[in-house]
């Protein structure tokens, strides 16, 4: 009976539902999918699955009453905020730039105010990834290092003050001289900019956990993960070693890409394709209507042409 007064009450208490219930639970499911989501993206879930192996330990502990135990993990458990946002400092930093970065153009409301501007942002982009994968076919080829950082959303003022600013437009003729081993340029990162090369010979940041990075990569590969993991810029590389051309984007390579393989990926990234409005289906009697309209219109003649012979 106890029991099922105490369900009684408990149901009592969430009825009925009001409009901000429904907005509180929407609310916590979107934070539990993004939470899922930034697990998926920082490659936690070892960690994660250790956080709640504790948290059932403590529950069990609880339940027996092993007092030490439980108030030892109960501490733990007090400084387990700071712990993760210590331990996830770098994703979690990375997932506040991508929220801070987010355009209010994108949204539907503001769309329209940004397409031209959108459309011109495509046609310089569409001429730069033509010129970066004939220039990376040209590179890989002769077996000469290449590295091209393109800006996204995450600004990087703080590489390109470090290299020399060009601000021309890209060539395949242009990224061969840049690269070309007895150049001053050529050693260091080209940095693209709304289909512009903006800078080159810019020094990118090493990556968080360069321990774990296949020793068999060189520097410009370490430093390509190193810019992918602090920003949300796609980074191509060129291989001085074996001629192998390859992505970096959010802390992942991708390698062994070809020219086309290489243009559909950057096309993908950087051109993305615009909704299309779905066509409006066809009314009934829509297929008739230049049928009806002309057999009117013959009528109307026909008739006038009467009226005129009578006259």
């Amino acid at each position: 009976m106890d029991f099922l007064y105490s369900l009684d009450s408990y149901v009592r208490s969430i009825l009925p539902i009001e409009f901000w219930d429904i907005v509180d639970i929407a609310v916590l499911a979107f934070l539990i999918y993004k939470g899922i989501i930034i697990v998926k993206e920082i490659r936690a879930g070892g960690l994660i699955k250790g956080i709640i192996l504790i948290f059932a330990v403590y529950l069990v502990m609880s339940l027996v009453r092993m007092k030490v135990m439980a108030y030892l993990l109960r501490s733990v458990f007090n400084v387990g905020l700071l712990a993760v946002v210590v331990l996830f400092q770098p994703e979690l930093r990375r997932f506040l730039e991508k929220m801070g970065h987010s355009k209010v153009s994108k949204l539907p409301v503001f769309s329209s105010l940004a397409s031209d501007n959108s459309d011109m942002l495509s046609q310089k982009w569409s001429k730069a990834i033509e010129a970066v994968c004939d220039a990376c076919e040209d590179l890989s080829a002769t077996t000469t290092g290449a590295l091209i950082v393109i800006e996204q959303e995450t600004k990087l003022g703080e590489q390109i003050d470090t290299g020399t600013v060009i601000n021309a437009e890209p060539s395949k003729e242009l990224f061969g001289n840049i690269f070309y081993p007895k150049t001053p340029l050529h050693d260091g990162a080209v940095i693209m900019r709304d289909g512009i090369i903006l800078a080159a010979a810019c020094f990118l940041p090493k990556p968080q956990k360069e321990e774990t990075i296949n020793k068999a990569l060189g520097s410009r590969h370490r430093a390509a993960i190193g810019m992918s993991e602090n920003s949300d810029a796609v980074i191509v590389v060129v291989s001085e070693e074996t001629g192998t051309i390859s992505v970096a984007e959010n802390g992942e390579l991708t390698r062994g890409l070809t020219r086309d393989s290489l243009k559909k990926y950057l096309r993908t990234r950087l051109l993305p394709e615009k909704p299309q409005k779905p066509a409006k289906p066809p009314r009934s009697g829509d297929g008739d209507g230049d049928t009806e309209k002309t057999k009117k219109r013959s009528v109307g003649y026909f008739r006038k042409k009467k009226f005129t012979d009578k006259v």
